[in-house]
């Protein structure tokens, strides 16, 4: 039964992967060819750069039409039925393709790991230097950094002027907090990270006694401040979650909220990374069930079912996500409710179809 699926799926991964191309990346890109005349070989690359995401958008679609085209086909020559008439239950038939779709689910992630990340960098790369025609900027301006510890404000730091590449920052300002109340300022006019450590130089140190009344405490030439952030930790401290795999979302987050950043849509990025590789099984566990009831109408008749029912769990999981994003619902909530709903659906099919 299992080689029976692998067929369906791969004409899933490219039926759904045109109907996606046709319907949006297609669009995208003769506008750029015609609204910004940008040449063919930089939209070949630009659609090239997009596919392993289209892919692993699709992939849970996939494995529902598999499902559903190889269980009407049993059903439709009976096998179904002799199978139960061995002793056989649904549920011991379903396994093959509960174990397949394991199998998609731990490739899926492994893609989503490695390919799509690399190919979403590319493709914003190619977007701003030959597209945008922007040069990928050497400095980052105004950088505002927040410490915290054991929930109340340490410190919050001011760059005005960050060259990640070179290690060095200008203009520094550092507000230092204790218990909530601003105790010390530092300025620097600049600054080098070396041997792990941010050295700042030409600064000034200020008291800030209890009334509010400041006061020089002392200068210096030279003198270190307890910063972690590397300068390339800096510079990738606004990289969009999607050209970031797993393990560098985790880093993300303890990076942003040590610095008492928002970390909920990074928390809700890296929860809808986990959660929907599952789709994949428990799509499968749909299409099984509904293959075995709609057997009759081939191909096309599959398609669109698996069409419309990957559509309302797409729908389901885009409203869920808007909600944990909004605050709405607790993060974990909102990415895993969409896999429970349809896990709890391909259950009660599969004890219908176990009846009849």
């Amino acid at each position: 039964m299992a080689t029976e699926m692998v067929q369906p799926f791969i004409f899933g991964i490219l039926a759904f992967t045109v109907i996606f191309v046709a319907g949006g990346v297609l669009f995208q890109i003769a506008d750029l060819i015609i609204e910004r005349g940008i040449s063919m070989w930089v939209v070949t690359r630009l659609f090239l750069y997009r596919l392993p995401e289209v892919i692993a958008l699709v992939i849970p679609m996939s494995s529902l039409l598999a499902a559903l085209l190889t269980f009407g086909g049993l059903s439709g020559r009976s096998e179904i039925v002799a199978f139960r008439a061995s002793g056989i239950s649904f549920q011991r038939i379903l396994r093959p393709v509960i174990l397949l779709s394991l199998g998609v689910v731990f490739l899926s992630v492994l893609w989503n790991e490695t390919v799509v990340p690399l190919s979403n960098r590319a493709y914003y790369a190619v977007m701003q230097t030959e597209v945008l025609k922007e040069r990928p900027s050497l400095v980052r301006e105004r950088i505002f950094l927040r410490e915290e510890s054991e929930g109340h404000l340490k410190r919050v730091i001011y760059i005005d002027r960050l060259k990640p590449k070179a290690g060095r920052m200008e203009k520094i300002l550092v507000q230092e907090f204790d218990k909530g109340r601003l105790s010390r300022i530092l300025s620097a006019e600049k600054g080098t990270w070396e041997g792990g450590t941010w050295t700042l130089e030409e600064g000034k140190i200020y008291e800030v006694a209890s009334g509010g009344v400041v006061s020089l405490l002392m200068t210096f030439e030279s003198q270190t401040i307890p910063l972690e952030l590397s300068p390339l930790q800096m510079e990738q401290s606004n990289r969009d979650p999607d050209s970031m795999g797993i393990v560098e979302l985790f880093h993300q987050i303890s990076v942003v909220s040590a610095h008492g950043g928002d970390v909920r849509p990074l928390w809700v990025s890296l929860h809808m990374r986990l959660a929907f590789p599952w789709a994949t099984v428990v799509l499968a566990l749909v299409g099984a069930c509904l293959g075995v009831r709609h057997h009759r109408g081939g191909a096309g008749i599959g398609l669109g079912m698996s069409i419309l029912v990957a559509f309302g769990y797409y729908v389901v999981m885009s409203f869920f996500r808007a909600l944990a994003q909004g605050g709405k619902l607790p993060v974990f909530m909102g990415a895993w409710f969409p896999v429970c709903l349809f896990l709890v659906l391909g259950g009660f099919l599969v004890g219908r179809a176990n009846k009849t």
